[in-house]
């Protein structure tokens, strides 16, 4: 047998089977860990493990632990750190810590001059709080916000792209619908899921509506329809204002069409959502925005396109 073959083989028989995880405990990074070849931060340093990735502690010797850590999502090191910023799912308010520092990640990512891959640190960071506490207050909170965290960096990428100029949804790559899913499955009834599902509505709207009627009328439907679906979600008066406006810029849309007995439902339809709007959230931005909207169809200024008087 060749002498490299014997040495990995060697190697091999000291790393867990991978089918045995689970014997050993798992925890999530809430600092920057640098990982070493041996306990001794003299030795060779092999990487650093960032904000909310994943370890398994394999074994310990006095302040230190021996892990196998996903340096990146494709790459997966064996070595030894300080047994500092390990939160494991037995560690005393490890929500709270885990949960914490996402908030203040996600702070430094909307910070101007914030801390490079804060965002990624937070997703990561808000998802282990429900993955390791499924049964803490914050778990659906936690969920929800990585999910989030993850469609905006999706959605920026997506919107960048020359298709996302495309009219009909199908012809475009639309975001990742697996991690809202996720909330909506395990926090069902919840408004965190009720905000999932309205995130879900992005992938079916339209790029460009190209002038023509088609795309409003299907998206008009679609916000009601989760309104009426979802009365009680934070975003019910929104969806019903989107609505609301769909509606509006359809009674122009539908004249270049020479549609007027449309153009007319269309208006007696704005104004309706639009009054329901005022009436289920008078005191919010939405029901500000509805009440700009009633005036200018009560005014007969167009919403949409480039018409003038």
């Amino acid at each position: 047998m060749k002498l490299g073959l014997i040495l990995i083989l060697a190697s091999a028989t000291l790393l867990p089977p991978r089918g045995r995880a689970a014997d050993f405990q798992r925890g999530a990074m809430m600092r920057v860990g640098t990982l070493y070849i041996s306990p001794d931060s003299a030795s060779a340093k092999l990487g650093e493990i960032d904000r909310g990735r994943e370890v398994i502690v394999l074994e310990t010797s006095g302040g230190w632990v021996r892990v196998e850590a996903n340096l990146t999502e494709e790459r997966t090191v064996s070595g030894w750190m300080l047994d500092k910023g390990v939160v494991r799912a037995a560690s005393p308010n490890g929500d709270k810590v885990l949960y914490g520092e996402a908030v203040d990640s996600e702070d430094q990512a909307s910070q101007r001059h914030g801390r490079r891959g804060a965002a990624q640190d937070a997703m990561r960071l808000y998802y282990r709080v429900a993955e390791y506490f499924p049964a803490s207050s914050l778990a659906a909170e936690a969920m929800y916000r990585s999910a989030d965290i993850r469609w905006q960096i999706e959605k920026a990428d997506v919107s960048s792209r020359p298709s996302a100029k495309e009219r009909d949804p199908f012809l475009r790559e639309g975001m990742e619908e697996k991690y809202m899913k996720e909330v909506i499955k395990k926090f069902p009834g919840s408004k965190w899921a009720d905000l999932a599902a309205f995130h879900l509505i992005d992938n079916k709207l339209c790029g460009d509506w190209q002038g023509a009627s088609k795309c409003p009328e299907k998206e008009a439907d679609i916000y009601e329809k989760y309104a009426n679906e979802h009365s009680q979600s934070p975003a019910a008066a929104e969806a019903l204002y989107d609505a609301a406006s769909r509606k509006a810029a359809l009674i122009e849309i539908y004249k270049t069409e020479e549609q007027p007995k449309k153009s007319e439902e269309a208006r007696v339809k704005a104004i309706a959502l639009a009054q329901k709007v005022v009436s289920q959230s008078a005191q919010s931005d939405w029901g500000a925005r509805a009440q700009r909207l009633l005036y200018l169809i009560d005014q007969h200024i167009p919403t949409y396109g480039n018409a003038t008087e």
